[in-house]
């Protein structure tokens, strides 16, 4: 076990958010001073440490003084994994592949936080559960629910903290649609009997794509540090990623108080 909280964003299915959401966590979690290590699992794309690499070369170009991660790895086996998992850090962010592999069923188990990030429509529902194809009823968990329901289930035998798991609305629609209902009525369903918390989590924003490149997130824009133009827009922007983290538990996570408390 790591002695750091090991924060993992993951589902079997690309394109949801997963690499977004981590990052704008993990900056955030740096911005309130806390000592970050980041890991990549997704050997192949990598964007979780292109992001981070970008951040350090804009960083380093521009004299920014913004915060960077303890560490960044790209993990390719388990060895790795438990090497980069004991990294000397309050927060181990772990952003995985969009498809079911050995590894990322190895990194599950380590998570202390599961945040599954998903779309608003039951193309993404079916990551999470089955449903009846003529009432919407939900029939059964999917292979990946049932993949974390097991880590759940193995942590608890080995006696560890228990895993908290999370499934992020992303890019929810502004107006009220009967699809999102269904999907909601669903999602209560399935999270009763899964035991998981269902939050929104980030709109599908101009600003994220934007400032992506550079290595940065909403929470690093300054009077100094503006790459893009700055709007009422990205207030907006700030302010929905500061209730994810208290949604998810993170908010003053890194306070020496609140972690005595």
């Amino acid at each position: 076990m790591s002695p750091a909280r090991v924060i993992l964003f993951g589902n079997e299915k690309g394109g949801a958010g997963k690499t977004t959401v981590a990052v704008h966590v993990a900056v955030a979690l740096l911005h309130e001073g806390a000592r970050v290590a980041i890991i990549d699992l997704d050997a192949r794309q990598q964007s979780t440490g292109h992001f981070f690499a970008n951040r350090a070369a804009w960083n380093a170009a521009q004299g920014a003084g913004l915060p960077q991660p303890c560490a960044v790895a790209t993990v390719q086996d388990t060895e790795s994994l438990r090497e980069a998992l004991a990294a000397a850090a309050d927060f181990v962010i772990v952003d995985t592949p969009g498809a079911d592999t050995e590894l990322s069923r190895a990194a599950h188990a380590f998570a202390d936080l599961i945040v599954t990030p998903m779309n608003d429509s039951f193309v993404d529902f079916d990551m999470l559960g089955v449903v009846d194809p003529v009432t919407l009823e939900v029939l059964r968990p999917s292979l990946y629910a049932e993949a974390v329901w097991e880590a759940r289930k193995s942590r608890a035998i080995g006696g560890g903290r228990a895993i908290d798991w999370v499934v992020l609305r992303n890019r929810l629609a502004s107006v009220e649609a009967r699809n999102r209902r269904r999907v909601d009525e669903r999602l209560a369903t399935l999270s009763r009997r899964v035991g998981f918390r269902a939050i929104a989590g980030l709109r599908d924003r101009v600003i994220y794509r934007e400032l992506f490149p550079f290595g940065l997130t909403v929470s690093d824009l300054s009077r100094t540090v503006r790459p893009v133009q700055v709007s009422l827009a990205h207030v907006a922007a700030r302010q929905e990623l500061r209730v994810l983290l208290y949604e998810l538990g993170l908010a003053g996570a890194a306070d020496p108080a609140l972690a005595a408390e």
